[in-house]
């Protein structure tokens, strides 16, 4: 068989080379268009529901939130097992397909059933889907550095400003803030002043909410022009929610201030992050989405943090801690340079033993041409460049040159013997 396929090549130069010429324009191609990635992503094909009541302990979260979602999507079709975890005011659902499945058909499939769940969970309780990142997504780390600035403004900055803007970047699944102060009104209600004038918190927090809101009025026409009447009345000062008043007892308005203290403070915060031992920071984590190149994601959001820049406040700017794109492109150049080493050495090697010219430019023309047939393998199969399949190739180089010496060597020599008239031996 082997023997035929050579006697049919030998005869069919031309063929083979424009053949030959195909698959390395091919797997040039496909070596442009595959996806680059540092690490192999190898998670499991999971959906993430997370849910958020916060004040409760882990077991009311397990009894009242986890397990009954846990119950109600273990039905799903396609569904290897479904995991659950309980914390502090928090619950988070794992949903693992099997592998074939389709990501974004079974983020469908989960977000259909949590419609359904209705009356199982408790009142203003409402669980949403994770981002539709993996556990490797985690492609870009930075933070603002921000000189003079509190942590408050600086999170605000972050929140309002910089992730709505990364958010949009093509490839860009979620890009989550950390660090610094979460900006709240907190207002400490005292128990004893309550009852002096008969409230309840519920009322509190009834007043409180009516006097945070704006309602539009009607339109009215004055000198032929046209009026839209509205109210203003979203609260933006604590001396603003100190003046609310809450009921009236005896023609006296009794307002917050009266039976509460009001302060601007921050979020309650499980931890803080800080940089180099230097102190806190604030920043954000860009989450690429499900099957994105990473190379050309993290490309795409320097680009826009460059732009994003010209908009922060004065002497703010970006620090970058975390950078995949570094890993990618080492474990890409170490592709090539073995590629190159490997080629120049077999060929002089050839040239030294052989002082055949020819024989040296099968294996300088062998090697990229393996090369790039197996980007298009990888291509074929949804396999990304990463440093795993890179160090397959860069192995199977080895290989393939082991393999093209000997077949070099013992072509030249029975072309050797048969010039000199001695029989061809198999």
């Amino acid at each position: 068989m082997i023997a035929k396929l050579i006697s049919l090549s030998l005869r069919n130069r031309y063929i083979v080379l424009l053949i030959s010429a195909v698959l390395f324009g091919w797997g040039l191609y496909s070596v442009q268009t595959n996806k680059v990635d540092a690490i192999p992503d190898l998670s499991e094909n999971q959906v993430i529901v997370f849910t958020e009541w916060m004040g409760r302990s882990p077991q009311i979260i397990e009894d009242q939130i986890t397990y009954p979602l846990v119950t109600n999507l273990q039905g799903l079709p396609q569904v290897k097992y479904v995991r659950g975890s309980s914390m502090f005011g928090m619950s988070f659902i794992y949903v693992i397909f099997e592998d074939e499945t389709d990501v974004y058909w079974a983020r469908t499939r989960v977000l259909e059933r949590l419609n359904s769940v209705g009356n199982m969970l408790p009142e203003d309780v409402t669980p949403t889907l994770g981002p539709d990142g993996t556990g490797v997504g985690h492609i870009l780390w930075y933070t603002l550095d921000a000189p003079g600035m509190d942590l408050g403004e600086q999170r605000a900055v972050q929140d309002w400003y910089v992730k709505f803007a990364l958010q949009n970047v093509k490839g860009v699944s979620e890009v989550a803030s950390f660090g610094g102060f979460q900006r709240q009104y907190q207002i400490t209600l005292d128990p004893n002043k309550l009852t002096y004038y008969k409230l309840s918190v519920p009322q509190v927090i009834q007043a409180i909410r009516a006097n945070n809101n704006e309602a539009g009025g009607r339109k009215f026409e004055l000198s032929d022009i046209g009026y839209i009447i509205k109210t203003t009345g979203y609260l933006q000062s604590t001396e603003e929610i100190q003046n609310l008043a809450i009921a009236t007892n005896n023609s006296i308005p009794v307002r917050v201030r009266d039976v509460a203290s009001v302060q601007m403070t921050g979020e309650s915060r499980l931890g803080i992050f800080d940089v180099n031992g230097e102190g806190e920071a604030v920043g954000g984590i860009v989450v690429m989405r499900y099957g994105e190149n990473a190379e050309e994601v993290i490309d795409l959001v320097k680009v826009k943090m460059e732009e994003v820049a010209k908009g922060l406040p004065e002497g703010v700017k970006f620090n970058i801690v975390y950078d995949r794109s570094g890993l990618i492109n080492e474990s890409v150049d170490s592709i090539k340079k073995t590629l190159i080493e490997e080629m120049l050495v077999a060929s002089v090697i050839v040239f030294l033993f052989l002082f055949h010219w020819r024989s040296a430019l099968v294996i300088m023309i062998q090697l990229p041409l393996s090369v790039a047939i197996g980007f298009i393998l990888l291509n074929a199969f949804g396999i990304s460049s990463n440093i795993m399949s890179l160090t397959g190739i860069a192995l199977s180089i080895g290989v393939i040159v082991d393999d093209a010496i000997v077949m070099v060597e013992n072509s030249y020599r029975h072309l050797a013997d048969a010039s000199k008239g001695k029989p061809w031996e198999d």
